[in-house]
């Protein structure tokens, strides 16, 4: 079926010209592999002072889940286990991938998709012996999977209750270039390293063709992370084609540009549909937005548009909520051309 425009996520285009003439450009450029490369070495010290943490070790992969799953791995010895919330991006949308190390998820109830510190603490006072798990991990994911985020004051104190309760602090960033140019954003890269052990930075949704970068802060994790690497599959001989695409990104803060044309896009989304009298699952500021729509509505967009249905709504069956997702690509006439034909067929 051919539509009119996608909106079901942030990288159903390729990537940033920009991007795509540094892979170009350095395409015969003959290099080291395994991330040995003179690209992967520059990317990572600039990536280093971004986040104002010269002692980081930063490791390219190809994906989030992979970003997850082998940080994990390296974390969990094999009776510990992870904190997460139930619409968590592990729990839901990796097969299984955290589990299959033979790691417990413990799952918790979020408050528009965030973890709490009171759900913390009660999740690792409820495992008080040898024969439960022990949970070691508290799992975050910026902006969440609700399209909300965490500002600085919430981290901080989610933070200090993992300081408090010897927990690793772990942030899943497949979009932190979003939730940090959100205009309720008051957090940068500096701050969510100084309060996370570690954290990843993602590529794939916002201009990459692929690819994250995993920030480990915490010295103590740093050490043989690349065994981790090697054996789940994630240190690629070619790890230049990762660590281009980073540089390039980062270079005059292309990262940040693609990410605020991506939110804009989705709040000028939003404030149309709010205007055809509309409201929404969840208040959010960054690139997914999530309005709830009577079902006949959205049968009559899905002849033009692709977006997904997220949930049915139990107390008024007659209505769904969808989400739509924009990204660094998205003309504003795609925007307009949705709005237009919402405000016909309402």
């Amino acid at each position: 079926m051919s539509y009119l425009y996608l909106f079901r996520d942030d990288y159903s285009e390729g990537a940033h010209p920009r991007v795509l003439e540094a892979l170009s450009r350095t395409n015969l450029q003959q290099e080291f592999a395994y991330g040995s490369d003179s690209f992967s070495l520059e990317a990572e010290q600039l990536i280093r002072g971004k986040i104002n943490k010269l002692t980081a070790h930063v490791h390219f992969v190809s994906n989030g889940t992979q970003a997850n799953l082998v940080s994990f791995a390296s974390l969990l010895k094999p009776y510990e286990s992870m904190i997460a919330v139930d619409s968590g991006h592990p729990n839901v949308h990796e097969c299984g991938a955290i589990e299959a190390t033979g790691h417990k998820i413990n799952v918790v109830s979020g408050v528009e998709g965030r973890l709490t510190p009171e759900a913390i603490e009660e999740t690792v006072n409820m495992h008080s012996d040898v024969h439960m798990v022990k949970p070691r991990v508290a799992y975050i994911s910026q902006a969440t999977e609700l399209g909300t985020i965490y500002n600085k004051k919430q981290l901080q104190e989610l933070s200090q209750v993992c300081k408090r309760l010897g927990l690793y602090f772990y942030i899943d960033g497949a979009r932190i270039g979003n939730a940090i140019m959100s205009k309720e954003g008051n957090v940068d890269l500096s701050t969510i390293a100084d309060l996370c052990d570690i954290f990843y930075i993602g590529g794939t949704k916002n201009g990459a063709l692929f690819g994250e970068a995993i920030v480990i802060v915490n010295a103590n994790l740093q050490e043989n992370f690349r065994y981790h690497l090697k054996q789940r599959g994630a240190l690629l001989a070619k790890t230049r084609a990762l660590s281009v695409q980073f540089l390039t990104l980062f270079k005059n803060d292309l990262y940040f540009e693609n990410a605020k044309h991506a939110n804009v896009m989705a709040q000028e989304l939003a404030l149309g549909i709010a205007e055809c009298g509309y409201s929404f699952l969840s208040a959010t500021s960054t690139n997914q937005i999530f309005p709830i729509l009577p079902n006949v509505v959205i049968d009559a967009l899905q002849k033009k548009y692709a977006f997904y249905v997220w949930t049915k709504s139990v107390s008024a069956p007659n209505n769904s909520a969808i989400r739509l997702c924009t990204s660094w690509a998205t003309p504003e006439s795609a925007v307009q051309n949705f709005l237009n034909d919402l405000k016909q067929l309402s």
